[in-house]
């Protein structure tokens, strides 16, 4: 029988086959030797143990046409990242942050802003307008009076979506409003697990119908720039990408040197100076990571 991974936690693999229910399920050993390790996302085959306590064994993983790092799922084809307009303010470094680690890992994002009906048009736009020159899609949206709920509906059928975001944006509020029966759904799953459903400490999928997954991950209030070399970091700000090349001095930081394009284009108005700072924080934190390195390896 064929089915999905919705869930691993000690040993144990919970696996959705479509018109049959969950299973659990161990992985075989064979696994562990060949150092796979199943994730959620996974497309799976499982041999039926016990059809009526729905217990199983997985015996193969089906290639996986990607995987994302963390939070640890296979076969995801987006991300989905909520950030209020307003109450609280939108922390933009911490989204900066969220955008280079999908666009490193190769994951397109989607941008959506909660709470439009708090802000004016005005300073709605603005916020739109800098995010759709570095994310694959922006949507403004209200829990309140349901604009925008169509557009999300719409980008996350037929897909298997990571759903992320700080606290307090309205992300268990939006869920409830576009699908509702995901409530139902995420209660039936997690009375399987023996665990509350509001209690998120690991990569979960629900299926909420038409072929339709969402990966729910805890909310988080600060991010770690990703491992890598920081002359790299300037590859994933979309919006440098035009003027890769045309400074004098390569390579190029885009903080310290003169005849910068980049700063140029900052100067001109061209480039938004909040996701230049956040640029320069991270390469920042990168230096100083390379600096320890260094450090450690003389000692």
């Amino acid at each position: 029988m064929k089915g999905k991974i919705i869930k691993g936690i000690g040993g144990f693999y919970y696996v959705w086959c479509e018109d049959n229910g969950v299973y659990e399920c161990q992985a075989r050993g064979i696994f562990r030797k060949e150092g796979i390790k199943p994730l959620p996302g996974d497309n799976v085959e499982i041999q039926v143990l016990d059809g009526e306590n729905f217990l199983g064994s997985i015996e193969k993983i089906l290639p996986r046409t990607g995987e994302l790092i963390r939070p640890a799922v296979a076969n995801v084809d987006q991300a989905v990242v909520i950030f209020a307009l307003k109450n609280p303010a939108p922390h933009l470094n911490l989204l900066d942050r969220f955008l280079l680690m999908m666009e490193r890992q190769g994951i397109d994002t989607v941008v959506c802003f909660s709470k439009r009906d708090l802000v004016s048009g005005e300073e709605e736009k603005a916020l739109t307008d800098i995010y759709e020159t570095c994310a694959g899609r922006v949507i403004p949206f209200s829990n309140k009076d349901l604009s925008g709920l169509d557009r999300i509906r719409q980008c996350l059928y037929g897909k298997t979506s990571v759903l992320a975001g700080p606290s307090g944006v309205g992300k268990s509020s939006l869920l409830n409003r576009i699908f509702p029966e995901a409530e139902s759904e995420t209660g039936d799953v997690s009375r399987k697990i023996g665990r509350g459903r509001h209690t998120t400490r690991h990569s979960e999928l629900f299926y909420i119908g038409n072929r339709t997954f969402l990966v729910d991950t805890p909310g988080f209030s600060s991010l770690q720039v990703p491992d890598m070399p920081k002359e790299e970091l300037c590859r994933h700000m979309r919006e440098f990408i035009p003027w890769e090349g045309m400074c004098r001095y390569q390579p190029c930081s885009h903080i310290h040197e003169p005849g910068c394009k980049i700063k140029e284009k900052l100067e001109a108005g061209e480039l938004c100076q909040s996701r230049y700072d956040s640029y320069v924080q991270m390469y920042g934190e990168l230096a100083e990571n390379e600096r320890r390195k260094r450090g450690r390896s003389k000692r």
